[in-house]
């Protein structure tokens, strides 16, 4: 058996513990085996029991699965973002000072003004729904409004929601690029908010400075490129398994209405259950050592966020959906210093989309059949939301 990976106390990293795999074993179980992408929990419970640092030949990567190994994985500074241009990826000396900048665009007034704004649409699209007998609360809703969010935050045109939501559907994440054509589409309007910034957060960019300087125009739209992907595919699963959990357990629905006040929890037991993002890959730095071997330099890390919310170490009955519990942890877009900024934005968009849901659905339940199956490897969710609507 390879050797766990725990996290030293008060240190944050990872370190080795003793054991590991005879040569007479098997071979460890794979990410890439077949049917995986269909159900992972059981790969993920082998991994967590038996494998719990291992290398998936196969995937490319070594394999991290239990909850604190996960965390300190996430926040081990040997352990970075694969390259790229997000603000996950910039320099650690540029780093804290850019992600400082967007701060004060999510505070105070600013952040009433945005809270408004996605508010407003949240009702318009829920509204839009209310006249109807039946929806799929995907395509109608959940992919939309993330979008809105992002296009609100950033100050664009909100004619352009469209493009920007056909732009995250092609791959723009929290994790991931931004894209040709986005870079396009951004750079005029970062040239318009330096010469008349308002208080959206591509004026923050566009207008901050660094040495004296402004920030140079790619680094504006890499920032802002991360904001819109609060918009992207991330966004968007992580909703709509947040209102499957909760059409899943109409007493939990029921309460949630009687007490606005649970929403956040509500959100962040759907986040550990049912994380948008299952794979976060990281890249060693520097070899790491543990019992099992060294890995590499340059070498993948994947830290499987989806088996760590559901590890029975860390909670009790993992795989139950309780908004009451207490605790639920806070993986699912992220740790450390490479915490995604568009955690913010995505909470304050589910709630909105709940609240906006819950006053103009009031009888809104599952479709005949119930909730379909959720899909996918590194991001995974349900594909459609069939709810009956009257």
């Amino acid at each position: 058996m390879p050797s766990e990976v725990t996290e030293a106390p008060g240190a944050g990293g990872l370190r080795p513990a003793p054991g590991h795999r005879g040569p007479d074993d098997p071979p460890p179980p794979s990410l890439r085996a077949p049917g995986v992408d269909r159900d992972p929990y059981p790969l993920y419970r082998t991994l967590r029991t038996s494998y719990p640092l291992v290398h998936d030949e196969a995937f490319g990567a070594w394999l991290v699965s239990r909850y604190g190994d996960v965390r300190a994985a996430l926040a081990d500074p040997r352990l970075v973002a694969p390259p790229g241009r997000t603000l996950a990826h910039l320099e650690d000396r540029t780093h804290a000072a850019h992600r400082a900048l967007l701060q004060p665009a999510l505070r105070g007034r600013s952040l009433s003004a945005l809270r408004a704004g996605v508010e407003r649409a949240a009702y318009v699209l829920a509204h839009r729904l209310s006249e109807r007998q039946e929806a799929d609360l995907v395509a109608e809703f959940c992919q939309w409004l993330p979008a809105v969010a992002a296009v609100t935050a950033l100050g664009l045109p909100h004619e352009d929601t469209a493009r920007v939501r056909e732009w995250c559907r092609e791959g723009l994440t929290h994790l991931g690029d931004g894209h040709g054509d986005l870079d396009a589409f951004l750079r005029p309007h970062v040239a318009r908010r330096r010469a008349h910034p308002g208080g959206d957060l591509l004026s923050v960019l566009s207008t901050a400075q660094e040495g004296g300087s402004h920030l140079p125009d790619e680094t504006v739209v890499g920032l802002a490129g991360t904001l819109l992907g609060a918009g992207g595919e991330a966004t968007h699963l992580a909703l709509a398994s947040f209102l499957a959990n909760l059409l899943d357990h109409p007493a939990q629905l029921r309460l949630v209405r009687e007490r606005p006040v649970l929403i956040p929890a509500a959100w962040a037991e759907s986040l550990r259950r049912d994380p948008p993002v299952h794979i976060v890959l990281r890249r060693a730095l520097v070899p790491v050592v543990t019992g099992a071997g060294t890995i590499p330099a340059g070498a993948d890390v994947a830290c499987l966020v989806g088996a760590a919310g559901r590890d029975p170490t860390r909670f009790a009955v993992p795989d139950r959906y309780d908004i009451l519990r207490p605790a639920p942890g806070q993986l699912a877009f992220g740790a450390g210093r490479h915490r995604c900024l568009g955690v913010q934005l995505a909470r304050l968009t589910a709630e909105c989309a709940l609240r906006a849901l819950l006053e103009a659905l009031p009888h809104l339940r599952w479709a005949p059949g119930g909730r379909p199956a959720s899909t996918g490897l590194v991001t995974r969710g349900p594909k459609t939301l069939p709810v009956l609507l009257g």
